[in-house]
């Protein structure tokens, strides 16, 4: 993340999911799998007040150590997260490229309701279905994970659970979201979607 190895962040999803944020005009932002702290750094230099949680030790210490005005940042997994946790609520939960469960998701969608400030939105950035769907049925099913596209040498890939754009927006709606948007973020030179980009709001 740190040397920008991911060709399809540079040229894409980046500033995707910096300008879906945008279009949502917070004031407050729970930035869910923040990293090392890159989107939470950006969005605070525009005045949003930005929390970020993570579940691995040594990116919440760099986030840390970069963190600067409007920004905090909290050593916590999505699977562990609730009200209680943090104690305060949010117009905006955010989790780019960041969830990779399936019953852990399901469990999170719910519990950020109560993490939301009425008609709050949570924005979510994933891989695209058809992109990451390879040779294998197009269907809800634990993948192997893989390090392709990515630059550098890397071991231990953690598998990762698949879902169909119906599941995505089935997700949705079943955990009490109205689906605002959908976006299908395009590489330059393919055409083809990079990336897939939903937004939710609480439905009354």
């Amino acid at each position: 993340m740190e040397e920008a190895a991911i060709p399809s962040r540079r040229l894409v999803t980046d500033r995707a999911i910096i300008d879906a944020v945008r279009a949502c005009r917070p004031e407050s932002v729970l930035d869910v799998g923040c990293g090392e702290g890159w989107l939470a750094r950006t969005l605070a230099t525009e005045g949003i007040e930005v929390c970020g949680i993570d579940g691995v030790p040594h990116l919440i210490d760099v986030a840390q150590r970069r963190a600067g005005k409007h920004q905090m940042f909290r050593l916590l997994c999505y699977e562990n997260l609730c009200a209680k946790t943090l104690q305060r609520t949010f117009d905006l939960m955010v989790c780019n490229f960041s969830l990779f469960g399936d019953k852990s998701v399901g469990i999170f969608f719910r519990e950020a309701r109560d993490l939301l400030h009425p008609e709050g939105h949570l924005l979510v950035q994933t891989l695209h279905p058809l992109l990451c769907c390879g040779e294998s049925r197009y269907r809800d099913s634990w993948r192997k994970g893989t390090w392709e596209g990515i630059e550098g040498c890397f071991a231990d890939t953690p598998p990762w659970y698949f879902r169909t754009l119906s599941s995505w927006i089935r997700l949705f709606t079943d955990s009490g979201y109205a689906l605002t948007t959908l976006q299908e973020p395009l590489h330059p030179d393919t055409g083809k979607p990079v990336s897939l980009i939903l937004c939710g709001q609480l439905e009354p």
